[in-house]
């Protein structure tokens, strides 16, 4: 079985690489530069050049790929939808080239509402085209990653979290490596059909005043939930040199998810993952804010 994976050497994608050496695969992998893997990783893989955006490279990657792992990565544009949309066709016209019978998408929690949910809606454009396919096709719905906490460094050293989610929105926080878990296990195991969505929610919802707290009980260091405003946080990112398009993409997100939201995928044993924010904080947060 040959297994193809994307973005190998991001959060998700080098926890399901090493999985599956582990697992007695030789994945091949797609990457913009192969230098990037490590020693130990690239004499056990076979690493291809390509660049996602590039419809030739991607189908010329996965010649010969049985099973797909295909994330979308976040690449600078004016139009973040759009790009995720063109990568997810390209991830289409593979699959259709090479017949490859099984795909893990890496989507998102609000993905379901299709429209409305800013960068996200162009994960839901990659999961209605591949739904189009008659082919095996497993979307990881996941909820908010321990990572993105990693964007506000600066703003955690000074004891703020700030975010335009009201403080006592309760979702799914998830550590990405267990989503590389279930990515993973889903890739390997090859007695599944059709269409089908895997939620993964972590270990349990909390709001953002609650995280501030965890954050500040595993670092030590005193962290605040604080609420801006979306035109406080439109603001900052026009500041910051981004796009119209760039930050409504940005803005979009929270606000899609907090405004007229009802999940699709329920937590339950099959979403539940094992990681908490705190081992999480303890462990790769404190470090970066002693």
């Amino acid at each position: 079985m040959q297994i193809g994976v994307t973005t190998p050497t991001g959060k998700v994608g080098s926890r399901v690489t090493e999985l599956l050496i582990q697992a007695g695969v030789r994945p091949t992998l797609l990457l913009r530069d192969p230098s990037r893997l490590s020693p130990e990783v690239s004499g056990k893989v076979h690493a291809v050049r390509c660049d996602q955006r590039d419809t030739d490279a991607v189908v010329e990657a996965t010649k010969g790929v049985d099973a797909l792992f295909w994330v979308a990565p976040p690449i600078p544009g004016p139009d973040p939808v759009a790009a995720y949309a063109s990568m997810g066709g390209n991830a289409v016209r593979a699959i259709q080239h090479n017949g490859i019978g099984r795909t893990v998408f890496l989507s998102s929690v609000g993905a379901e509402k299709r429209h409305g949910v800013g960068e996200i809606d162009g994960l839901a454009r990659t999961e209605e085209q591949l739904d189009r396919l008659d082919v095996a096709v497993t979307h990881l719905r996941c909820g908010y990653f321990f990572s993105n906490l990693l964007l506000s460094l600066d703003q955690l050293k000074q004891g703020v979290l700030a975010t335009t989610f009201p403080l006592d929105y309760s979702m799914p926080w998830v550590d990405p490596r267990d989503i590389g878990d279930v990515a993973a296990a889903r890739l390997l195991h090859e007695g599944w059909s059709g269409r089908q969505v895997q939620a993964v929610h972590g270990p349990c919802d909390l709001t953002f005043a609650q995280v501030a707290e965890i954050v500040s009980q595993s670092t030590g260091r005193s962290v605040k939930a604080v609420e801006i405003s979306d035109d406080d946080l439109r603001k900052t990112l026009l500041e910051g040199g981004l796009g119209a398009k760039q930050v409504e993409g940005f803005v979009g997100m929270p606000a899609g998810l907090r405004e007229d939201f009802t999940p699709e995928d329920e937590r339950s044993l099959l979403t539940t993952t094992p990681t908490g924010l705190g081992a999480w904080a303890h462990t790769v947060l404190r470090p970066l804010l002693a």
